[in-house]
């Protein structure tokens, strides 16, 4: 490849006493990973419910990293205190991107751990992309993530040469009530949801998402998790169909978990897709509404969804005609290599 990224050694450690970093050493560490969601979430103002069940899940079915090697915790006299993990992803006609995710607790930042863990993070992503088969005419990129409450990692990507490149919507239905009527098109039909329609349903709802900003096509493991998702419920989906073909799909779910810490009822109707030649028909929206219903019959009081602010479908437009209103924004930030 003609791009060989400089080779450069992360900058000295925080001079912390007691503070040593090391790599993930197994599944016995994601009980560190979880701890430190859980003790960053609220001071960041970020909802998450995350389980062991579900930190195996995602760790069980990585693409394209060995957290052995691509994750790095901070540790002081033996606490974990931080962690960052890095994995790249090729996007379909785009950009090779090295992304990074990860936190530090509220008592130990601005003492210098964050930055050298992006840092660790940074040289990582190079490691990486050097060994990469091929030229990309797209370029090479960092990235990370931010909502709009965590004000210190937004600060932190930006100080180190980050900029926003992209921003998705969090919005909120607020209550289940008078929902509009949106019936199917003509010619299609919602079927219950059976075992051997999933890989359908999947493919279908990927080829929908070709046109989506930052399209990467999924791999063997990234189905695998799809499929195992203990917060799946297929029988508030609502999918699409059109003779034996899938043609659209909205895959409701709802997180007990959630519900449990944040003292409410939601529900939320995410993979909102529908395949190019069926767009236009007013088939998404039929869905959406179907799936509003769903949530609602099953003693929900609220829904939500994400959605990209420039989403080629005009799905903003769409979100807000049958009630959703933005509640908070997800950076995305990138930086060329």
């Amino acid at each position: 490849m003609s791009l060989k990224p400089p080779m450069t050694s992360v900058s000295a450690r925080p001079q912390i006493p007691g503070l040593t970093f090391r790599n993930l050493h197994g599944p016995q560490d994601y009980v560190h990973i979880l701890n430190l969601i859980t003790g960053c979430k609220h001071a960041d103002g970020v909802e998450r419910a995350d389980t062991l069940e579900t930190l195996t899940l995602t760790y069980t079915h990585l693409t394209n990293c060995d957290p052995s090697r691509d994750l790095l915790f901070a540790e002081v006299n033996g606490q974990v205190v931080g962690y960052n993990r890095v994995w790249w992803n090729l996007e379909e006609n785009g950009p090779w991107i090295g992304t990074m995710f990860g936190m530090v607790l509220p008592a130990w930042r601005r003492q210098g751990i964050g930055s050298y863990l992006l840092q660790f993070g940074e040289e990582r992503i190079r490691q990486m992309a050097a060994q990469a088969n091929d030229a990309n005419p797209h370029g090479y990129f960092y990235a990370g993530m931010a909502s709009s409450s965590e004000t210190a990692r937004m600060a932190l990507l930006e100080k180190n040469g980050y900029r926003m490149a992209r921003m998705e919507y969090d919005m909120l239905r607020p209550d289940l009530e008078n929902i509009p009527e949106a019936p199917l098109p003509a010619g299609l039909e919602v079927r219950p949801v059976l075992p051997e329609h999933m890989p359908l349903i999947f493919q279908a709802m990927n080829e929908a998402f070709r046109d989506h900003w930052g399209y990467v096509p999924p791999s063997e493991s990234d189905y695998q998790e799809w499929l195992h998702n203990p917060r799946s419920d297929p029988s508030l989906w609502r999918v699409a169909w059109d003779g034996d073909q899938v043609v659209g799909s909205v895959q409701s779910y709802i997180s007990q978990t959630e519900n449990a810490e944040y003292g409410r009822l939601r529900g939320y109707t995410e993979e909102i897709s529908v395949r190019r030649n069926w767009r236009r028909r007013g088939l998404a929206r039929a869905l959406l509404v179907q799936s509003l219903h769903a949530v609602k019959a099953a003693g929900m009081l609220e829904a939500a969804l994400g959605v990209d602010s420039q989403n080629p479908n005009q799905a903003f437009t769409l979100y807000e005609s049958v009630g959703f209103r933005t509640v908070k924004q997800l950076f995305f930030y990138r930086k060329p290599l």
